[in-house]
């Protein structure tokens, strides 16, 4: 015990943790250090009672955004650990293209305060299988394995599939979106007695347009589920769109 103690700390010594944003060396595994800290900022409430998204202030129990109050979308809401920014950017991409897979447990850590009361089942957003072909791993799936680990919660990876390839969605406007991922989605044979009547937490690393969760969302109703929220590291408030 003694030798593998000796070998853990030459361990610490030769790969220290390091900051999830900047890669400065921090006290412990997936901490921020004081700069990237201090420029996420963490969501919750107020925000809207339908979909999450922060208000600036307090409008009372119950007020909905001005896109809920003209169409509710067909998903229970968004909760998001963080808004989408230079780190949480970073941090999103070191875990998407450069095969950081620790970056998964990190915004796991700080999306667990949201999980949803009552939540039954984490189902990751699914990649098309080329996709994963040339990447190797889904990160939404890794997310929801770090979340069903830390909250016991039980992750189903293959109950929504992705069954046609969609299109970069970047520079497309709202109606473009909603058109790309028209069909995109479909459950496994057997999902509907996995979800009948279930609160569902769809777990995503960055939620952008919300096409991909609306589309999602509808799947899972159809399908028999009670709730479909949205859980994720990061959310854009700005108008921009990403890969």
């Amino acid at each position: 015990m003694a030798a593998l103690a000796s070998l853990a700390r030459l361990a610490d010594l030769a790969l220290p943790p390091r900051c999830p944003g900047c890669g400065v060396v921090t006290a412990a595994d997936h901490r921020f250090c004081a700069a990237c800290w201090g420029s996420l900022r963490f969501l919750g409430p107020p925000w809207c009672a339908r979909c999450q998204l922060p208000f600036e202030f307090d409008r009372g129990e119950g007020a909905l955004c001005g896109e809920c109050l003209a169409e509710p979308p067909p998903h229970d809401g968004v909760r998001a650990a963080v808004a989408y920014g230079d780190v949480a950017r970073d941090v999103a991409l070191k875990l998407k293209y450069s095969g950081r897979l620790a970056c998964a447990q990190t915004m796991a850590r700080a999306m667990v305060r949201l999980m949803p009361d009552g939540a039954e089942l984490l189902v990751p957003v699914p990649l098309h299988r080329w996709r994963i072909w040339s990447r190797g791993f889904n990160q939404a799936a890794l997310i929801a394995a770090a979340l069903s680990r830390a909250t016991g919660v039980p992750a189903d990876m293959e109950l929504v599939r992705r069954v046609k390839a969609t299109p970069v969605l970047r520079g497309l406007g709202p109606h473009g979106r909603a058109k790309a991922v028209v069909g995109a989605f479909a459950l496994a044979k057997d999902a509907k007695a996995r979800i009948s009547g279930k609160a569902v937490v769809l777990v995503d690393d960055v939620h952008t347009s919300g096409a991909t969760a609306s589309a999602c969302a509808r799947v899972l109703k159809r399908g028999g589920a009670d709730k479909v929220i949205l859980l994720c590291w990061a959310r854009v408030l700005e108008d921009e769109a990403l890969d």
